[in-house]
């Protein structure tokens, strides 16, 4: 029987959740059946040792079975994918250095396949203020910087390799603190002397982490260096005025995404307000530019009012940055519905008059709604 190592397909491997294949040892012996689970990394890098293979029948059966799965289905299961991948991104940044990049890659392999199957909910995710307390700021900062750039790689039209550089230069561009920012966003005292300097030598300590793991992409590692560095030579770590486009990259989206979350000294602004500050501080840059375009003035998972009295959530970018699709989710009343209505907001009657909050609704939203509502609008509204 035909069979192809477990490393090569190791991205279709979740830790602790059923294999879609049996794997087997290089005599073919059966060692994990269908079904069963790998617990961790240790336990899949000691069957990688072991040459372990998956019969490419199997594996067939298995990716055949992700096509057909009905995609409503899989929309209504994306807030839970994210919250696991979310758990993993955590792990994989705590990984030892010797676990560290294969972790990195795993993650990415992950995340980026949640990102091509829905870029939509993938916005949403980076605009929608988790629950108070939620998650851990550090590791979601990263996720978010990573599906800025990649989000702005891709309108660009940078290639999908430049766009993997981009999510994880941006995912590991502050590898070496995420833990101190977690802590920063809760406090509001100034910074004590020690975090002042954790902060100035993060852009160099985060590389010298990477190198050291067997990242080799010189890229990679040079925009981690430099994200923090100004064309002016007044950013730091040396004041280098020589930067490359990804490191301009990173430094924007880490602004951009830093102000889309609230923090104990300051609320969250809105993509709108964001935009706004971004295109003050980086003037006519064109990744400043495809930054705000790739989000929208109203992002998926924004709450808007349309100029005809209903309101709803954004569901979709429109042909214009400022004309998204919106499922109205109130009447002009503003009474509940039903059943949501996909308004066009490029027609007068539906303008988007104004942001709201989530208390502004008669109504509260969970992550399985707003899930469940991008799934369900069309790609236009006529």
């Amino acid at each position: 029987m035909p069979v192809c190592s477990l490393s090569s397909v190791k991205n279709r491997i979740v830790l602790g959740e059923p294999l879609p294949f049996s794997v087997r040892d290089a005599s073919q012996m059966l060692l994990l059946a269908r079904g069963q689970v790998i617990v961790d990394e240790a336990q899949l890098q000691a069957l990688f040792k072991r040459g372990a293979v998956v019969e490419l029948e199997e594996l067939a059966e298995a990716v055949q079975a992700v096509r057909s799965e009905n995609p409503a289905q899989r929309h209504a299961q994306l807030p839970q994918e994210w919250e696991r991948r979310s758990r993993e991104v955590k792990r994989a940044l705590n990984a030892p250095s010797a676990e560290l990049a294969g972790a990195l890659h795993k993650t990415t392999d992950q995340l980026l396949a949640l990102i091509e199957f829905s870029p939509d909910m993938a916005l949403s995710q980076v605009v929608r203020q988790p629950d108070s307390g939620a998650g851990h700021y550090g590791v979601n900062h990263s996720i978010h910087a990573a599906t800025a750039c990649q989000a702005a790689a891709r309108y660009l039209g940078w290639s999908a390799t430049e766009q993997r550089r981009a999510f994880q230069a941006a995912l590991t561009m502050n590898l070496s603190m995420f833990d101190l920012q977690a802590r920063l966003a809760q406090q509001v005292s100034p910074l004590t002397a020690k975090q002042r300097e954790t902060i100035n030598e993060h852009p160099t300590r985060s590389a010298e982490m990477l190198s050291q793991a067997g990242i080799t992409d010189q890229d990679w590692l040079d925009a981690v260096i430099q994200h923090h560095e100004l064309a002016d030579g007044s950013g730091y770590p040396s004041g280098a005025t020589d930067v490359s486009e990804l490191a301009e990259m990173l430094r924007l989206a880490d602004v951009y995404t830093a102000r889309l979350n609230s923090r104990a000294n300051r609320p969250a602004m809105s993509a709108q307000q964001a935009g706004r500050e971004l295109h003050q501080m980086a003037g006519a840059s064109p990744l400043a530019t495809a930054l705000i375009k790739a989000f929208g003035v109203f992002p998926p998972g924004s709450l808007v009012k349309l100029a005809s009295g209903e309101m709803g959530l954004v569901v979709r970018n429109g042909e214009r940055a400022h004309w998204p699709l919106v499922a109205a989710l109130t009447n002009t009343s503003g009474a509940p519905r039903g059943v949501p209505v996909v308004r066009d907001s490029a027609h007068a009657d539906h303008a988007v008059v104004a942001l709201l909050s989530a208390q502004a609704l008669p109504m509260r939203l969970t992550d399985d709604m707003v899930a469940g509502l991008i799934a369900s609008s069309p790609s236009r509204v006529a």
